[in-house]
């Protein structure tokens, strides 16, 4: 998906981090910088820098320590899996993402449907208002991360917590580049077909019908995957231009 200008803010500190760290100028144990100093050194919003240290957190070079701050996690020279905008400069990389999240996303509804509660339905149904009341790309996606990430929390498994946070961004499809030279009433067209999609899954979810919220959530995928083999197929597969690298 072609990464927002806060998700490519975040790439560059998490980038700038990690290169810290794996030559030793961030030793394990070292503080990170704080939030407020790092919106003043670099520009950036306190979204970007929680959304950066929400990464390195989930790629186990971050730990937070309550009233201390964050720091360099012991062992962070590990490199551990992950998934990098360069990884997913092209169709056939999303579509290979997407089956990958297919079986995730499938088990975290139905897990959430079984588990969830009052403050998860609140959460979820908050992200999907979000969705709805989102009148550009940034906010749709900030809302559409918002939404798998409260399905990941309503599973009580702090490990789907974990993995959707370390893809943060690339968890959603890719909006800019299916939608390429289309115009405004297109690219609502194509939002108000993904909310469809993510209502289903709520419902479900609502309902505790943890076979119909497999459903909804493998539907969902397999309907994305359609929609970028259709653009494979039709030969649109390209390397993105500048302004359209990856974030899902």
């Amino acid at each position: 998906m072609a990464v927002t200008k806060a998700a490519s803010l975040a790439d560059d500190l998490v980038q700038r981090f990690e290169e810290q760290i794996e030559t030793g100028d961030m030793p394990p144990g070292s503080r990170f910088p704080t939030e407020k100093a790092i919106t003043e050194a670099f520009g950036v919003s306190r979204t970007v820098v929680r959304e950066a240290y929400s990464r390195l957190a989930a790629r186990g070079l971050l730990v937070s320590r309550r009233g201390s701050g964050a720091y360099v996690a012991d062992g962070a020279h590990y490199r551990a899996f992950q998934v990098t905008p360069d990884e997913t400069g092209k169709i056939e990389d999303v579509l290979q993402l997407l089956e990958m999240r297919m079986g995730f996303e499938a088990e975290m509804a139905e897990l959430a449907a079984r588990r969830r509660t009052v403050a998860d339905l609140a959460e979820i149904g908050a992200a999907l208002r979000a969705m709805d009341e989102s009148t550009d790309v940034d906010g749709s996606v900030a809302a559409d991360t918002a939404f798998h990430a409260a399905i990941a929390r309503a599973t009580g498994n702090p490990y789907f917590i974990r993995f959707t946070q370390f893809l943060g961004v690339r968890l959603v499809p890719s909006r800019q580049l299916y939608l390429q030279g289309s115009d405004a009433a297109q690219h609502q067209r194509y939002a108000r077909t993904i909310n469809r999609d993510h209502r289903a899954i709520h419902a479900a979810i609502e309902a505790g019908d943890a076979a119909a919220a497999r459903r909804a959530a493998r539907r969902h995928i397999e309907k994305s995957i359609a929609r970028y083999r259709t653009l494979l197929e039709a030969g649109a597969a390209r390397p993105p231009g500048p302004d359209e690298k990856f974030s899902g």
